[in-house]
């Protein structure tokens, strides 16, 4: 059973920044793709960001120019970088991982990100 746990989101004022990491139980060499998503209220859930095992990076088109997608492999730990927020940024963000095989996803719990204008 895969567990993905996100931590790092809170309140915060427009123009701020936040750091959310999402932490695997297993290596995440073990995934073809760890990304974060977002939903925010009566919204569509929407990508933000994926990285592939290679490295590669795809961003959502909100997501281009603020927002930064990295990893740590030693701590099985994706994290995304977001500064100069937004209220319209407000959200549940989600992480979520594609098993190798891309026949299985998981999501995490999600962590909250406010902004205040």
């Amino acid at each position: 059973q895969v567990q993905l746990v996100e931590s790092g989101g809170g309140l915060v004022q427009a123009g701020g920044s936040l750091r959310l990491s999402c932490a695997a139980s297993r290596s995440i060499f073990s995934f073809s793709t760890m990304g974060w998503y977002r939903q925010a209220p009566g919204k569509q859930r929407e990508l933000v960001a994926v990285i592939t095992t290679d490295g590669s990076i795809n961003y959502g088109d909100s997501a281009k120019g603020r927002f930064t997608i990295s990893r740590d492999n030693a701590k099985n730990t994706v994290y995304l970088q977001i500064n100069s927020l937004r209220p319209e940024d407000t959200a549940n963000y989600y992480c979520k991982s594609v098993n190798r095989w891309n026949t299985a996803s998981y999501w995490g719990q999600g962590t909250q990100v406010t902004v205040s204008s």
